[in-house]
């Protein structure tokens, strides 16, 4: 019978993956600490048409979308009471955690006057009618909130038995307002791009739709992450944790609810608002839509075809998919399908691709360390993953 208790994976902690993102972690710190000091045209390609580019479209609006893992599951385990999905969620709770953070660091350095970020903290200078500062709050108290979630990990680690007793005793408040929170700010991330108004491309600027298409594809991204993630843990450890294969086709049919619903809703709008006829333009907005329904269409096929269903390889090139054709609709709403007119004109610098690209390895790193530390994965894939590294042992004392 598999249980739900979690333990620290053991082994090396510089490891192969850590040793080969470390340059990239160092160089991510240098050109913070450049921007900072020297400003924020010392690093980046922003100018009075781009007031943001790749830190806020990739860095923050993709990257917190992937780190809805967390928050799916919430949801899924909590809300809808299908305990099954159990063992999912702390690995992906802390996925989760390391992609808000980072967000809101892109945020900081994005700001051209970042010392003047505490006045948000100050309720004289609240702007309520900002869409802005509604996301900025709301991330804030959610990575909190992500961190009290993810604290039992921690305390179990250290055997304080009491903390967690009384942290226990509330959680069930904490995880509600968890499942709450990203309700709020990822539909607002749609909003942010309302008011460009006609500089959004047809294809993507909804008025009505953008809050809700940002939220569905927020669960799309939590939902193909939690696959994503396991597949690529399991497949790290030999293969361990069959019933997690099993435990991701499930999952995939909740997945489906959301891709029929997302991609039903997309042609619909432009139904009703008369814009099909951009569909057949010969232009790069025209194939991006396109790429965008058929990464969203392929694993509507794959999850639903009988023999792909158990087909662990299938079900990491559905996540796969699924993840590039959400990636693509946050990217091209928010920077690619945007155009302020007048000549100006963007292309990320190298020290912003380096800065993304750091953080990517931050959190990859983060998590590495931090499964081999900690509580996080499922016992039984801990236990297997021993088992076949004495079988390992065994087995070249032998030859």
């Amino acid at each position: 019978m598999t249980t739900h208790e979690a333990k620290p994976l053991g082994g090396r902690l510089l490891t192969w993956p850590v040793l080969l993102l470390a340059p990239f972690v160092a160089l991510c710190g240098l050109m913070i600490v450049k921007r900072l000091i020297m400003g924020i045209g010392a690093v980046s390609d922003l100018n009075g048409g781009y007031s943001w580019g790749l830190w806020i479209a990739f860095d923050l609006l993709v990257g917190t979308g992937l780190a809805c893992g967390g928050w799916a599951l919430a949801w899924t385990v909590y809300v809808f009471n299908r305990g099954e999905y159990h063992p999912l969620v702390r690995p992906a709770l802390l996925a989760s955690l390391f992609g808000y953070a980072l967000g809101g660091l892109s945020i900081t350095i994005d700001l051209g006057r970042y010392w003047n970020l505490p006045y948000i903290l100050l309720p004289g200078q609240y702007n309520t009618s900002s869409v802005l500062f509604e996301t900025a709050v709301c991330m804030t108290i959610y990575i909190c909130v992500m961190a009290l979630e993810f604290a039992p990990a921690t305390l179990e680690r250290l055997g304080w038995h009491l903390p967690l007793k009384r942290l226990n005793s509330i959680m069930f408040f904490v995880i509600g307002l968890g499942a709450l929170l990203p309700m709020m700010h990822q539909s607002s991330m749609g909003s942010l791009m309302i008011v460009a108004g006609y500089k959004v491309h047809p294809l993507w600027q909804s008025y009505e739709m953008l809050p809700l298409f940002s939220l569905l594809t927020a669960f799309i991204m939590g939902f193909s992450m939690v696959v994503f993630e396991g597949s690529l843990v399991q497949a790290g450890l030999r293969g361990a944790g069959g019933s997690e294969t099993s435990l991701f086709y499930r999952l995939t049919r909740i997945i489906n609810i959301f891709l029929i619903l997302f991609i039903v809703l997309r042609f619909g709008e432009l139904l009703f608002r008369h814009k099909t006829a951009y569909l057949w333009h010969l232009d790069r907005y025209a194939l991006s839509f396109w790429c965008e329904i058929l990464l969203m269409l392929l694993p509507l096929i794959i999850f639903n075809l009988k023999a792909c269903r158990y087909d662990a390889r299938l079900l990491f090139t559905g996540a796969l998919c699924m993840i590039l054709g959400a990636v693509l609709w946050r990217m091209d709403y928010s920077l690619l399908a945007f155009d302020p007119g007048n000549g100006y004109h963007y292309f990320p610098t190298a020290s912003e691709i380096l800065i993304s690209v750091g953080f990517l390895a931050i959190e990859v790193c983060a998590y590495i360390l931090l499964i081999r530390l900690l509580p996080v994965l499922p016992a039984h894939i801990v236990v297997h993953n021993h088992h076949q590294t004495e079988v390992d042992h065994e087995s070249a004392h032998h030859h």
